[in-house]
């Protein structure tokens, strides 16, 4: 098993004039102790699991840009982008771009998006659910096909391109990864065995369900399960002074026998930088 960071709070204790240092110091020092991905997430207002709308929230390709100029190894993702934020030829350009820019370390993170408030509030246009969902298959066609240097016109129901051209083309071959985001079973799930390279679940006690459902629909697609990444939403809570080191080893064990290849999430106390080295001295060789 790999061991993926997010960074899901911007709030850091020095202050936002700090901020740019800090996360260098922070995805640098996950980079060197071994973290497999560095993820962000891709919200423009904070989310209520967090803390209020109003806590510090950075633009995500923004930040991975610059994450990827203070990292030489990992894999830079979204958790996840929403579907209706960018035009899926402007994102698959941006993604591309990261890609060239980290030497082919980019993987596209994304789903159907959900966070209203943030899109009201922006003035993003949120359809109902439905588009939402229909307008995210038509996203990841596209951006396969940009992916792939295919510049035929695209013609959908939501997204019309004459020519989505895409130079300099990706360095991933055959692209950059898609890594889908959430455990609907009916949709998103048929989507991951359809269109996506990894999945991205929250570890709770449906595990099991949700991966059997997961099967089900790439049977139905023709898909080898097997050839999709099974990544799980974890958060690390070492303890200050690795108190907890022995349980989180189990837990993330407990996922692997599952069958999840990556655990990616957030590290509590993460601008503090122990906790980092605790898990890249403790945790990664164990889950190796």
């Amino acid at each position: 098993m790999r061991i993926g960071l997010q960074i899901p709070n911007f709030t850091n204790p020095s202050g936002p004039a700090s901020l740019g240092a800090d996360l260098a110091t922070v995805a640098g020092t996950a980079d060197a102790q071994g973290f497999s991905h560095i993820a962000v997430m891709d919200h423009f207002f904070q989310i209520g699991v967090i803390g209020p709308p109003e806590m510090a929230m950075l633009e995500a390709y923004t930040t991975l840009g610059y994450l990827a100029a203070h990292t030489s190894r990992a894999t830079l993702v979204t958790l996840v982008t929403g579907a209706v934020y960018r035009h899926p030829g402007i994102l698959a350009k941006t993604i591309t771009t990261l890609d060239v820019l980290s030497g082919g370390r980019a993987w596209l993170g994304i789903g159907a998006a959900w966070n209203e408030q943030e899109s009201r509030g922006l003035g993003v246009p949120f359809p109902p659910v439905a588009e939402r969902f229909e307008r995210l298959e038509e996203t990841l066609q596209i951006c396969r096909q940009m992916f792939a240097g295919d510049e035929a016109p695209y013609e959908g129901k939501h997204y019309r391109l004459e020519r989505p051209m895409n130079s300099p083309p990706v360095l991933s071959r055959p692209g950059p990864s898609i890594m889908i985001g959430g455990g609907g079973e009916r949709k998103t799930l048929r989507l991951v065995a359809k269109y996506a390279d990894a999945c991205n679940l929250f570890a709770s006690p449906d595990l099991p369900h949700k991966l059997d459902v997961l099967r089900q629909h790439c049977e139905r697609e023709g898909r080898d399960y097997d050839s999709i990444t099974r990544t799980a939403y974890y958060r690390f809570d070492v303890g200050p002074n690795g108190e907890r080191v022995d349980q989180v080893i189990a837990d993330l064990r407990a996922l692997a026998d599952l069958g999840f290849q990556v655990a990616m999430g957030e590290v509590v106390g993460v601008y503090g930088i122990t906790p980092l080295e605790i898990i890249g001295r403790e945790v990664i060789p164990a889950l190796a």
